[in-house]
């Protein structure tokens, strides 16, 4: 081993511990009080670990984001990306408390990402102390709203990844991501006319019938081969059981690969039209995130991690496509990007989400060795 990973071993309890407390921080995506209270425990947590600097960014509807930089160095910065709110409502803990079992660690949030933040902190700790001295700094931004698709910090991550070199991302590994498909979504309302069911069915006009015509249709779009996928996940509508509905509304989710099959389908999505008169249709929303494309870039930066966690660890990192999404989708048009840097583990957003505790300074020492690897000897990336 060399001195990082010997470091980071003598780490882990402390890394545990730390990865305790951020869970019991809840933080779903649609409380900004709690958001914003994790969000300066992190910051306060990176000022005492890796002394580097700290800016809180205020965002009006979600949690504050917060701009962490570590390291001097002229040059484009390496950008590390992680987010602190999860899909879990306030009060999980009560029914999923944080709790340690066979080697294992669970509660909400902590596999999709706490767990991945400790690591990338604990990553730049090591190098804080044992004073390594990068030739570019490192900026650390932590977002508080990618679970709802990143609204307030699309702008900042975007503005951030262009003015940097490359873009390491620490959502939930073990493979490393190269490629993510994009997303869609749509809200669809139908009005129709209601009327009684039983004395003037024929005077009526059915939102939901409509609405049903519609999801047939718009599931037919589906194209395994190309790998698009539409899904209508909910429909809402109707009064009562004997009155005709007047109104229904759905929403959908699309998944591309290209932008070009998202070109294809916007107007086919956002022009329906009814199947029968006096029905109206509102389609609102759009393309979410663009893919993450597979690129000669992104692969270069994973076929250095891979060398690098062959040879220092002996480990054989696959890399891997996923259907979801991240903000790696919005960073990967300006910058080399990776993603699956972050926790080992399972059931993201399920109830026996866990990471393996063991993992977390293997994970944590291959970040800090790509990191220095990469300023050492920068990758020449092909256009």
């Amino acid at each position: 081993m060399n001195e990082i990973q010997l470091f980071l071993q003598t780490k882990q309890e402390e890394m545990l511990e730390t990865l305790r407390v951020l869970v019991e921080y809840e933080s779903p995506s649609s409380s900004k009080p709690l958001n914003d209270t994790i969000g300066r425990h992190i910051a306060q947590l990176f000022t005492e670990l890796t002394g580097g600097t700290v800016e809180i960014i205020p965002s009006d509807k979600q949690g504050d984001n917060v701009r962490c930089e570590w390291g001097t160095g002229e040059g484009k910065p390496i950008l590390l990306i992680g987010h602190f709110d999860t899909v879990w409502p306030e009060g999980e803990l009560r029914t999923m408390p944080f709790r340690v079992e066979d080697g294992k660690a669970y509660g909400p949030g902590i596999y999709d990402m706490k767990a991945g933040l400790v690591q990338g902190i604990f990553a730049l700790h090591a190098l804080h102390t044992l004073g390594k001295q990068l030739n570019r700094r490192i900026v650390f931004l932590f977002n508080s709203d990618e679970e709802i698709g990143s609204p307030s910090s699309r702008e900042l991550i975007e503005r951030e990844a262009q003015q940097s070199e490359l873009v390491l991302v620490l959502e939930p590994g073990p493979s490393i991501i190269t490629f993510r498909k994009g997303i869609g979504i749509f809200k669809i309302k139908a009005t129709g006319r209601a009327s009684h069911s039983g004395a003037a069915h024929a005077a009526g006009l059915s939102a939901i019938e409509e609405m049903a015509r519609q999801v047939l249709y718009l599931h037919g779009l589906t194209d395994y081969e190309k790998g698009t996928t539409l899904n209508v996940g909910t429909i809402h509508g109707g009064t009562a059981f004997n009155v005709v509905a007047a109104q229904a509304e759905a929403e959908m989710d699309l998944r591309i690969e290209s932008m070009e099959e998202a070109e294809r389908l916007l107007p086919l999505i956002q022009g329906i039209e009814p199947h029968k008169a006096g029905v109206s249709l509102e389609v609102t929303g759009g393309l979410n995130r663009p893919p993450m494309v597979r690129t000669e870039r992104n692969v270069q930066l994973y076929e250095r991690v891979k060398q690098l966690a062959h040879d220092s660890f002996q480990l054989e990192l696959a890399e891997r496509r996923a259907g979801g999404f991240s903000d790696a989708n919005l960073t990967s048009a300006f910058a080399p990007t990776i993603d699956g840097l972050g926790a080992v583990g399972g059931g993201a957003h399920a109830i026996d989400e866990h990471i393996v505790i063991a993992e977390m300074p293997i994970r944590s020492a291959l970040l800090s060795m790509l990191i220095e690897s990469l300023c050492a000897n920068p990758i020449r990336f092909e256009s």
